[in-house]
């Protein structure tokens, strides 16, 4: 009797090993859905992020090349109405830049 009640102890505690093990094994897989969703989450707000930024670099530039148009058209009609002082404005911008280098 008492190698009866040993086996059915023993099988109990391999019953109570399998349900804990068991749990365990779903608590994870559980968990790691729960990562899995949250990595493709984080995924998303990056590439939404990566195509904003990018959206806004084109504007940038578009507007950049825009005013670098517009500067192209008052330099060249202030040169051709006042080549003496755009040639003054020039020379003063050359030195400012040139001391700015410099320090």
């Amino acid at each position: 009797m008492a190698n009866a009640t040993t086996y059915g102890s023993a099988a109990r505690v391999e019953d109570t090993a399998r349900s804990t093990v068991n749990k365990m094994a779903d608590t994870a897989s559980d968990l790691a859905n729960k990562a899995g969703h949250q990595v493709d989450k984080a995924l998303d707000s990056a590439e939404s992020a990566a195509r904003s930024v990018a959206e806004h670099g084109k504007d940038a530039g578009e507007r950049v090349s825009a005013v670098a148009g517009n500067m192209k058209t008052a330099v060249d009609k202030s040169v051709r109405d006042q080549p003496m002082a755009t040639l003054a404005v020039a020379a003063a911008l050359g030195f400012v830049v040139g001391a700015l280098w410099k320090s």
